[in-house]
């Protein structure tokens, strides 16, 4: 196995060990410890994601002097073993505390996204931001649909262990990694040398320059929020408007948009294969997942699978369309650090999206989410409109066709093809 499918195989476990108890902390905290406070899941899921925010920065750092892949090694051990210790925490509080240490472990595999970037040449990247989008709709689903199954079985302490076999086995395709001598070492030969140079050249530019990143993350951090403040509740949800208490099928229903993504890629890779050129419909995909949002505050479970799949197409339209911007405003020796400041925004999205949920669903009901979620899908395009300005799909193939693939970004050129 290639080091580029060895790393893909590696991120849908840890993805999957994420998912596991995202769509069902409410039913966990209730189970384990007796807390069906919406609040206090929300203030909970915002935790985990102060967590990423705070850690990846740091992580991103080291990542400098260690390679990224004998850094995992050791972060996911410890990620693991806090997982582990958590499942003996006999009040919340405790809880808490040994949960938030893993999570700020476990966001370090986060690192093996730009690390694949940097090794992919810049015509792939939209291929690749594709794949790895398709990895965590893919991971989603199973760990939506595992979590559930393991949750209703065997209870809470079984998706803690579960959580911990993903890190376990993240360590362990490392280890097998560093063993056979398959890693690509970037803090060492040419790509040492060029991030020496970009650091250099970075410190000669302003804040000015660092705009368009700035721009990218206030975006991301608005559709974030809009795409992450109907997640916390949906299963509980999906139970009230259904009336089936499983949550096995809520799990199902929770992975629709996955599944709409897998077809999307598939979809996406015929149109490339073909010479085809793939669609760049920002607003138009904003503007259907306002319309699947709306579809899930009808309380009729038939509207609710149809929302999900409008959801969940537009949901991998715009995230792979945000990424790839991303990287075509950034440079190779530039992807971590670009990244983990994108990521910040973006898990600042999710921290506020967590709260408000929390608040929302505790005052005003489970409908509230869906419908504040559309209105932000619509800020979204607004913001799209008003400020982003990327080169446009076109544009970048031409700039790298004349071997100019790593120069500053045009920033005339539109990020919307609409």
């Amino acid at each position: 196995m290639t080091l580029r499918n060895t790393i893909i195989l590696m991120t849908v476990f840890a993805v999957i060990s994420d998912a596991i108890l995202i769509p069902f902390y409410p039913q966990f905290f209730a189970s384990r410890y007796g807390l069906d406070s919406p609040v206090h899941v929300g203030a909970y899921v915002a935790a985990i994601s102060i967590a990423v925010m705070c850690t990846l920065p740091l992580w991103a750092r080291v990542a400098k002097r260690v390679e990224p892949l004998y850094l995992l090694v050791y972060t996911q051990f410890a990620a693991g073993t806090f997982s582990l210790l958590s499942d003996w925490a006999p009040n919340v509080v405790t809880y808490w505390v040994l949960s938030m240490l893993m999570f700020m472990c476990k966001s370090s595999y986060l690192l093996m996204y730009p690390y694949m970037m940097r090794l992919t040449p810049k015509a792939q990247h939209a291929a690749t931001v594709g794949t790895l989008s398709v990895v965590v709709h893919f991971g989603a689903i199973f760990g939506a649909v595992v979590g559930g199954l393991v949750l209703q079985t065997w209870g809470p302490r079984a998706s803690i262990v579960a959580m911990a076999a993903g890190d376990f086995f993240q360590m362990g395709v490392c280890m097998h990694l560093i063993r056979s001598g398959k890693i690509v070492r970037v803090n060492s030969g040419e790509h040492a040398e060029a991030a020496a140079a970009e650091a250099a050249r970075v410190q000669r530019t302003g804040w000015r320059d660092r705009l368009p990143i700035l721009r990218l993350a206030l975006v991301m951090l608005v559709f974030d929020f809009s795409a992450y403040l109907i997640r916390p509740f949906f299963s509980v949800y999906w139970q009230q408007v259904s009336g089936l208490d499983s949550e096995f099928v809520s799990g199902m229903a929770f992975a629709i948009p996955g599944v709409v993504a897998i077809v999307a890629l598939r979809l996406h890779a015929r149109i490339r294969a073909r010479g085809g050129q793939l669609p760049d419909h920002t607003v138009g995909n904003l503007l259907l997942g306002m319309v699947g949002l709306l579809l899930h505050a009808a309380p009729n479970p038939m509207l609710i699978v149809l929302g999900r799949v409008l959801y969940g197409w537009a949901l991998f339209q715009i995230i792979v369309k945000l990424e790839v911007n991303l990287f075509r405003l950034s440079t190779p020796q530039r992807y971590a650090h670009d990244y983990s400041i994108t990521n910040f925004f973006q898990n600042m999205g999710v921290l506020l999206s967590s709260f408000a949920a929390g608040a929302i669903v505790n005052r005003y009901g489970l409908h509230l989410p869906f419908l504040l979620a559309a209105g932000g899908f619509v800020l979204t395009a607004v913001l799209d409109r008003l400020i982003l300005n990327v080169p446009s799909a076109g544009h970048a193939d031409k700039v790298d066709k004349e071997g100019r693939a790593d120069a500053p970004a045009n920033l005339e050129a539109p990020a919307h093809a609409n």
